[in-house]
């Protein structure tokens, strides 16, 4: 069994949504530092879990939607253009699944495949809409489950699902906090998709780092 998030993970290498967000931004001349686009981008982030029928938007639809709340908290956001900054967003991340896809094709001969992710509730359908929905026997949405990481119990969702093999099982994450603890915690392997500047917060986690998701097949077949 091998779990992975989503945000960060499946659809870029160790990248949040907000930085690559943030790089879209800059992108069509917005002007603001990351630190403040950041505290702009969490407000959008509540707001987002909390639009009506959330649980219905595809991945395209949530990118903008997400870029709709956005820009009004920006201080020059009403004079950027939405729509390109939608646009890059989603056309950098559709091009890393689609590679990524490639990866989990190979795994899913070998492994059952799943998803743990903080999430809005649409995760199946933003999967659905990638072209990646296929790979995975079960997708532990905590908009669904109601369960956020870095609970255990939404990681121990996924791994009880009906036949499924969970043992032995690895968790694949881009946050420390909220996927490789946790997970190291229920005795999971782990591997840590973050940049070599980033360092481990406790001895002997992860039990592998990746620098990019294609390595991720070298580690698991070796």
């Amino acid at each position: 069994m091998v779990l992975f998030d989503f945000g960060g993970t499946l659809d870029a290498d160790g990248s949040r949504w907000s930085v690559r967000f943030h790089a879209a931004y800059r992108a069509v001349g917005g002007k603001q530092s990351f630190a403040a686009f950041d505290r702009a981008f969490r407000e959008s982030d509540r707001a987002l879990e909390r639009l009506a029928g959330i649980e219905r938007l595809g991945f395209r639809a949530m990118v903008d939607a997400q870029t709709a709340l956005l820009l009004p908290r920006l201080s020059d956001g009403a004079a950027l253009p939405g729509r390109a900054i939608a646009d890059q967003f989603h056309s950098t991340t559709c091009a890393v699944v689609r590679r990524n896809e490639e990866l989990l094709a190979r795994l899913h001969q070998s492994y059952h495949l799943g998803v743990v992710s903080n999430f809005t509730g649409n995760l199946e359908l933003c999967l659905e809409e990638l072209g990646v929905m296929k790979y995975f026997s079960v997708v532990a949405d905590s908009g669904r489950v109601g369960i956020t990481k870095p609970d255990l119990r939404l990681f121990q969702h996924a791994l009880s699902h009906p036949g499924l093999t969970a043992n032995p099982a690895w968790m694949v994450g881009d946050n420390f906090e909220s996927d490789i603890r946790p997970a190291a915690a229920l005795g999971l392997s782990t591997a840590w998709l973050a940049a070599a500047s980033e360092k481990s917060r406790e001895s002997g986690i992860p039990t592998v780092r990746l620098s990019t998701l294609s390595d991720l097949a070298g580690v698991l077949e070796s």
